[in-house]
Formats: C-alpha cells, structure tokens, sequence
C-alpha cells in the first residue's frame, strides 16, 4: 500500500534545510512543508518580508520562497508542535567536529542528531519516516533508531505501540552557490534503507521532478559512507592540482595548461581541477576529519594517514600564498596596507565556514598588515566572528595587525601595497585597474589566487602580479 505523504517537518533551519525544504515545497505544492529551529532569530530571518534580508544567499532562493512561503512551506520555531503533525521528518542540524572528549578535533558531534531524535520519539505520532540529511558518520542510523526504540519502549508502559519509525539516508549533495540548480537537476539522488515502505515513500516525493533513473537506491550504510567519500574524492582533487601548481610556478610549466590536459583524459575529467587557495566550506574538511576518525577507529592506520596528507596540502597552500605576499613586498608587511577582495569561501554564497580567506587573514594580522577587506555578501560583523578580532573605528589603514571593511572595491584599495583576490566573485573580473592604479601605492601588487583578473589590463596600468 502506498504512503502518500501530507506534512513534512525539517529540523534545522541552515545551508541544508532550507534550500532543500524550500525546493521541495516548490515542486510539491499539495505538501504542507515546515521548517523548524531553536533559534527564533533564524526563523524571523526566513520570515522576513523583505528577501534580501534572507539568513542564507543562494541565487535563486528569494524567488522561491516568494512563490511559496505562508502558502505551503512555512518556518517556524514550534518544533514538537510541527514533529507531532508530521508524516516525514528530515533530521538537517549541525554536525560539527568535535572540541574536546574522544576524538576531538576530527569526530562528529552528534549532540543535535540525539536532542533532535529525542524530541521525535516524545512528539511524533502514528508512522513516521525519519529522514537522515545532515552529514553523518557511518552507522549513525543505527544510533537513531536505538534511540527510537528506547524511548518509545519507555513510553508505552505496557501499552500498545501505536507509534512506529522508519528510517532513511538521503544525503545532500549541494554545492554552495549552485544548491538550488542542484537540487532542481541533481546528478543523482541516494536514498539509503531497509524498510521499502519508506523508501518509496520518499522517492515519490522526488520522482515529481527528478528522473527515476536518478534517484539510487542502497542500504543504509552505503548511504551514508558515500556522502563522505564524495567530498573526500572532491576535496582530494583540490588538494592535487594545488600540489601542480606549486610545481608549476618552480618549473615554469602552465597550471591551466597542464590542467586542460589533463581535464581532456576522459578518466580524470575537467571538473574540480582549478588551482586556487584551497578549499573550504562546511563540509569538506569536516568530512574528511571524519573518515578519518572513522579509519583510525576500524584500525586502517595507513588510510586514515593518505587523507589526513589532502588536509595538510590544502593548510599549506594557504601558508604559501601568505608567505609569497611577504616575500614580494620586501620581507615585510608590518603597517603595510594589505586589501582583501573575498572573504566567502566562495562565490555566489555569504558563507564563510573553513573559507581560506580566514587563515590567510588571520596569518597576515599577525605579520602586522592592515587589511582592507570588501566582500559583496559577507557582513562585517561574520568577518569580526571568523577573525576573532573586532575592526579597527575609525578606519586607520596604517595601523599595525589590524582589519576594516568597506563597502566597495575602489574604497578598500585605496592606499593598498598589495591587492588579494581570495574568491572568484563576478565583480572581480571586470575591475577597472586604470582606477585602481591612481589611489594604490607604488609598486603596487596583485595577488590572485584564482586566476580570474585581466592580466594584461592590470600589467598596463604598471601592477606587478603573482598569480596561482
């Protein structure tokens, strides 16, 4: 007998959650879609009328809530409320590395995951299918369902078990500023469990839009170990053409050059071979950190060490480009006026998790830059978060290990010894360095770490520049 799903209730209102929720609500108009979280200032933010004001930045993202928000797809902070109404609960919360205990620094917290799965068995009723969408360890389905059991063991008290939970994987695979493209035409949707009534189930709620064809279907386990082994095999990528370009810059070979070559190997493929300042973002590295925790843990010492080697390239590209900056401006770059441009981890998102912006920032404080930073979505006040570091008011562009932002390129490279391009922003390409050259000073640099600017333009205007 087929379950025709009425209510879906999303735990966590993040970068996974609402994009995914909003999406959904989108392509199933006759499902009432709710998204829920603890934290009310989140909430108010996705109900904000005015859409620019939205918590998350996604292209494409503000029109959708537009056509659906208060119609089927709501936000709210009434979370057992939303868990007792609800035929099918996505588990989207947190899962960051752990600080302190067993395995600090490279397990994942799951503390949200079992508060979350708590509040499911106390709240929910009748069948309920139990969605995994958060990035999770290996096996933590297993924990879910224990938990499940227990506590609606210690419910019933002899009653008769009214209540009956069905659990799934079904990890994301987004790409931040490209979810909503990736969520309307994924390259595949996995869907991991035991219990064919829930699977169906969920792959119906995709069929609406997605070809059958696309949505894969595993155990458990297999779910959950390919969320990150994907970004382990992404992240790796990164981590190697950035190890060739280093070799590049000391041989005097071409890193675009040898990438299109090696890009044209049917095998190899193109994607994710541009050399840049490494990767970030809230899951590669979380995720890596895991896998590796989880070798260790199974006793696969020499596995663990081959992806613990990815996270070190991507650390000491990072301290590289730090340390190129120094060296072209003369050794030092104490009271040196240092402008950032890019603080996202990317572009087309306000995201700064893991971005590498953070460290390069970070090490170039404490060689004793002034750092003008402009970002055109990330706010100051994030930028004063990720540093640890509040900004220097008002503005003083030659105090030592000292940060400010401003609003526009042409105000951030006012003064500047040096330019940095850490994000691949489309403003970033069309800068008019004629502009630029007046207001720098001489001889003025151009760090660009992603191979974006109009070189030539900028070698006209006398720039000297250190590219990737």
């Amino acid at each position: 007998m087929e379950f025709k799903v009425k209510n879906i209730c999303c735990i966590g209102a993040g970068y996974v959650g609402g994009p995914t929720m909003a999406v959904i609500a989108d392509r199933c108009p006759d499902i009432r879609v709710v998204v829920v979280d603890i934290n009310k200032e989140r909430i108010n933010n996705w109900n904000n009328k005015d859409l620019k004001k939205l918590p998350i930045f996604e292209p494409g993202l503000d029109q959708i809530i537009n056509r659906c928000r208060n119609k089927n797809l709501f936000f709210s902070s009434e979370v057992d409320k939303e868990i007792a109404l609800a035929d099918m609960i996505f588990l989207s919360v947190n899962t960051p590395t752990k600080s302190s205990g067993i395995g600090a620094g490279q397990a994942s917290d799951l503390k949200w995951i079992e508060s979350s799965t708590r509040q499911v068995a106390k709240n929910a009723q009748g069948k309920t299918i139990i969605v995994e969408k958060s990035t999770l360890p290996v096996r933590t389905a297993e924990t879910i369902k224990e938990i499940l059991e227990i506590s609606n063991q210690d419910s019933l008290s002899g009653e008769i078990d009214k209540k009956k939970f069905m659990i799934l994987s079904n990890p994301e695979f987004l790409s931040e500023g490209t979810a909503i493209k990736d969520l309307e035409n994924p390259d595949r949707i996995l869907i991991g469990g035991e219990d064919e009534f829930a699977i169906n189930a969920l792959s119906k709620i995709y069929e609406r839009w997605i070809p059958k064809h696309k949505i894969l279907k595993t155990n458990l386990w297999s779910s959950e170990l390919s969320k990150l082994t994907a970004n382990a095999f992404l992240a790796e990528r990164i981590s190697s053409i950035n190890s060739i370009s280093a070799l590049c810059e000391a041989t005097g070979a071409d890193i675009h050059e040898v990438a299109k070559a090696i890009g044209m190997d049917s095998r190899i493929g193109s994607k994710f071979l541009q050399s840049g300042p490494g990767f970030g973002g809230s899951c590669f590295k979380k995720d890596i950190l895991n896998l590796i925790y989880i070798c260790n843990y199974y006793r696969l010492d020499k596995v663990a060490n081959y992806w613990e080697k990815v996270l070190l390239l991507n650390e000491w590209q990072q301290t590289r480009i730090t340390e190129k900056i120094v060296d072209k401006l003369f050794g030092t770059i104490t009271s040196k006026t240092i402008t950032i441009l890019g603080f996202s981890f990317k572009a087309n998102t306000n995201d700064t998790r893991e971005s590498p912006a953070i460290k390069i920032c970070k090490d170039l404080i404490n060689e004793g830059a002034c750092l003008s930073i402009y970002d055109p979505k990330v706010s100051p006040s994030q930028i004063e978060k990720d540093l640890n570091e509040k900004a220097t008011i008002p503005p003083n562009k030659k105090a030592a290990g000292t940060w400010n932002f401003y609003e526009s390129i042409y105000e951030a490279v006012r003064n500047a010894d040096g330019i940095v391009i850490l994000t691949e922003w489309e403003e970033f390409k069309s800068i008019d360095w004629s502009i630029v050259s007046r207001v720098t000073r001489r001889p003025s640099w151009i760090f660009d770490t992603r191979n974006i600017i109009d070189t030539e333009k900028a070698k006209l205007e006398n720039f000297k520049i250190w590219k990737i």
